[in-house]
Order: structure tokens, then C-alpha cells, then sequence
């Protein structure tokens, strides 16, 4: 029912991932069922098959970028939208079974992007180490708890949850770097506007068409609709053809959004709506462009009415 609020969560697992960590930060969950899925499409499919509310799965990090696999799947298959985004700071410790000094790890369990991103602290601390590629943060945690591996490149939750010992905290090249995580529920109401906030698109440019992908950025500039983010992914179809994700600046319920929308619809082969909701984290947006708010657009369409009555003034 539209308004009631989640409470079976999926998240792309297993336990003691980033993924788990970033789903506790929103309360609804902690009261929830928590569930973790196998890969993001198994994530998604419990949500559209009705086995599950809402799903939280990444997006994008600042330092490896995109989440193909999930903007796949939102631009493909039965529709859902985003209701909520999760910035989540990306804090690896280097975890080991107690008693285990530095000195003496010969082996870390990580997933690759974990080890990527810790490449130069591994060479500068444990250079002699060798790291094997598991699947996940949470599984390389599980391997060096179960004596697999002498340490693992994990999370915070999941050293905790398997009882290793930290011997080292922020371990990762850029201690700036963040995940995005997406809460993705069945397509309902978004959201009420909050004044900050995000609307997510995907966009289907007509190929045949010269300037297309022009015409589409000329739709948000002309209304004032700062375009935060452009993503581009392989339709599948053939070589040359692609789907463009768009993060812009607003709501669906603000005029200026909905008019860029409309403009959209007319303009691209396709648009698929898939969400608005707050933007995460303290920065404020700058403020819209004069002329731009719905005062404006209100003003503008009482203006032209009179026009089009013939109370031309």
C-alpha cells in the first residue's frame, strides 16, 4: 500500500559486507527483516516478485565508479524506482584471528575492488603478503576467521561479526573514498520533496537523430535543471547503442522537473522514471536559476491562458 513504510529489506550479502552497514543506517530497517541476496539481479527480482519491500544495493564509489550490473537491471525488466540514497564512507580495516601479529601475515583474503583500493598500504605494510580474490568483503572475513587466510581486507561490521582482531583501521589508498547505495522498492508515490533532492532517469536517445544526446541536456538546461551526474551502458542491442542514466538536481513534483520530463518524452525514443527522493549527505544544493521555481512556471501558464483568451496585456 502507497505510504507504508518497508519492513522486508534484501541487500546484496553476504553479512558483514558494506552493503549490511549501509542498511542499518536507515531505522526502518533495524526494525525490519534484513535479508542478504547473492548478487544485485537476486536482490531486485525478490522486490518485483513481492518477496521482499525494498532492496539496497550499490550504485556507484568514488574511486572505481559505476555499479554496472545494477543500472542494468533498472533499466531492464519490470520497473523500480529509487525511494532513497545511502552515501556511505568506505572504512576498510585489515582483520585477523586474535593473537595474529602484523609481522606475520602471509596471506589476505579480498575482493578485488577491496584490495584495489588498498593496494599501497598492502605494499607498504605487509609487502611480502599474497592476496587471494574472494567474493566479498564478508566472505574474505568468514575465510581469515575460519583459518583459510591469516588476515582479510573487511568492514568494520565484518570483523566484528567474525570476531577478528583490527590490526589496522582505515587502510584504504584514499581515505575519502564513499560507496552510493540505492534503497529500490516497486514502482508507488515517490517521496514528498524535501528541497534537496534527486530525480534518477534513463534515457533512451533516438540514434538517427543529430545532436539527440544535445537535445536531451538542452531540456534540463533550459528549465534549470542541473544534471549531477551522466553514466552511459550498452543497451545489448548492438554496438553503438546506449542507455544514459541521469542523476539530476529536484523533484517530480516541482514544475521545472516535470516540464524537463515532458520535454524528455517528446524528444528521447525512451524515458524510464526510476525515482525521486532526498539527496544524502549536508551539502545544499545552489539555488535554482531565476525564473525557474514553481511560482514562475504557475505565473507563466496564467500569462499565457490569458493569451490564448484573447486578454492579451
Amino acid at each position: 500500500m502507497p505510504g507504508v513504510p518497508p519492513t522486508r529489506f534484501v541487500y546484496l550479502g553476504p553479512e558483514g559486507t558494506f552493503a549490511e552497514q549501509a542498511l542499518h543506517t536507515i531505522p526502518a530497517a533495524e526494525h525490519g527483516s534484513r535479508t542478504p541476496a547473492r548478487s544485485v539481479p537476486e536482490a531486485l527480482d525478490a522486490v518485483r516478485a513481492g518477496d521482499a519491500d525494498a532492496a539496497l544495493v550499490p550504485l556507484e564509489n568514488s574511486i572505481g565508479g559505476q555499479v554496472g550490473v545494477t543500472l542494468d537491471e533498472l533499466a531492464d525488466g519490470e520497473p523500480l524506482v529509487i525511494t532513497r540514497e545511502v552515501v556511505l564512507p568506505v572504512q576498510f580495516v585489515l582483520g585477523a584471528r586474535a593473537g595474529t601479529p602484523l609481522a606475520q601475515i602471509r596471506s589476505v583474503a579480498a575482493h578485488p575492488q577491496a584490495s584495489a583500493q588498498c593496494r599501497r598500504w598492502l605494499q607498504a605494510h605487509v609487502p611480502g603478503a599474497t592476496v587471494i580474490d574472494v567474493l566479498s568483503n564478508g566472505a574474505a572475513a568468514h575465510a581469515a576467521a575460519a583459518g583459510e587466510y591469516d588476515a582479510a581486507i573487511c568492514a568494520p561490521l565484518g570483523a566484528g561479526r567474525e570476531r577478528l582482531a583490527v590490526l589496522a583501521k582505515d587502510i584504504a589508498d584514499h581515505s575519502d573514498a564513499v560507496t552510493r547505495f540505492a534503497l529500490v522498492s516497486r514502482p508507488g508515490p515517490p517521496p514528498p520533496p524535501t528541497g534537496d533532492d534527486l530525480t534518477t532517469l534513463a534515457v533512451y536517445i533516438a540514434h538517427d537523430r543529430v545532436g539527440a544526446l544535445l537535445a536531451v541536456l538542452t531540456e534540463l538546461a533550459v528549465r534549470g535543471v542541473n544534471l549531477i551526474r551522466i553514466e552511459s551502458r550498452p543497451t545489448g542491442e548492438r554496438l553503438g547503442r546506449y542507455v544514459f542514466f541521469l542523476d539530476c538536481s529536484g523533484h517530480v513534483a516541482e514544475a521545472r522537473m516535470g516540464e524537463a520530463l515532458q520535454g524528455l518524452r517528446r524528444v528521447c525514443a525512451d524515458v524510464r522514471f526510476l525515482g525521486s527522493y532526498p539527496r544524502s549527505g549536508a551539502e545544499r544544493p545552489a539555488p535554482a536559476p531565476p525564473g525557474t521555481g514553481d511560482v514562475d512556471f504557475a505565473d507563466a501558464a496564467a500569462w499565457l491562458a490569458g493569451v490564448r483568451a484573447g486578454e492579451v496585456t
